[in-house]
């Protein structure tokens, strides 16, 4: 069966909902009204709902909409800039994207069912992302290959503050321990 092609209006609709939840959700929480969200996203209730019948409908839709945005990041940064440059930046833009769902992680962890596929999706878009960049780093003799790209994931994760000056420095830190020595 064809898949049906969203209106244009729908999916500014959508894509409006995504910011907004996004936005509300890193104030209020994901337990903010949806009425909020609707107001900031300027659609009625009614649109919430004909997209996200379950709070945890939206709420993956906006793990998932945040995800790409981040993993989709390292090919554009790979092709503007030296291997450890892109890898660099995307480890900061990585951990910017942890800081900021700290809000939404408790939802993750709290073993509702809806959130089970989201840590495979997870590691299945920022896995390959990031090896990519590293493969790249180490390919030139930046870095050496002392990570995996899961293990570099998990480390940030840990270390991610919203605290941006300490992320930076301690995402530098780490860069630098992973550096070839003469």
């Amino acid at each position: 069966m064809a898949e049906r092609k969203v209106r244009a209006d729908a999916q500014r609709n959508l894509d409006a909902l995504l910011v907004a939840a996004r936005d509300v959700f890193a104030v209020s929480g994901v337990d903010a009204p949806v009425r909020e969200i609707a107001a900031k996203a300027g659609v009625g209730v009614g649109t919430v709902y004909r997209h996200f019948p379950q709070r945890s409908d939206l709420v993956t839709a906006v793990f998932r909409h945040e995800v790409d945005a981040c993993a989709e990041q390292a090919p554009l940064l790979a092709a503007q800039h030296p291997p450890v440059e892109a890898l660099h930046r995307w480890l900061l833009r990585f951990t910017g994207f942890v800081a900021a769902k700290r809000g939404l992680a408790a939802a993750l962890h709290s073993g509702d069912p809806a959130f089970e596929t989201l840590p495979a999706y997870f590691s299945s878009r920022f896995e390959p992302a990031l090896g990519a960049l590293l493969d790249a780093a180490v390919e030139t003799g930046d870095i050496r290959p002392v990570l995996t790209p899961d293990e570099l994931l998990v480390t940030l994760s840990r270390l991610s503050t919203p605290d941006q000056d300490y992320t930076e420095r301690v995402v530098d830190l780490l860069l630098d321990g992973l550096r070839h020595r003469p």
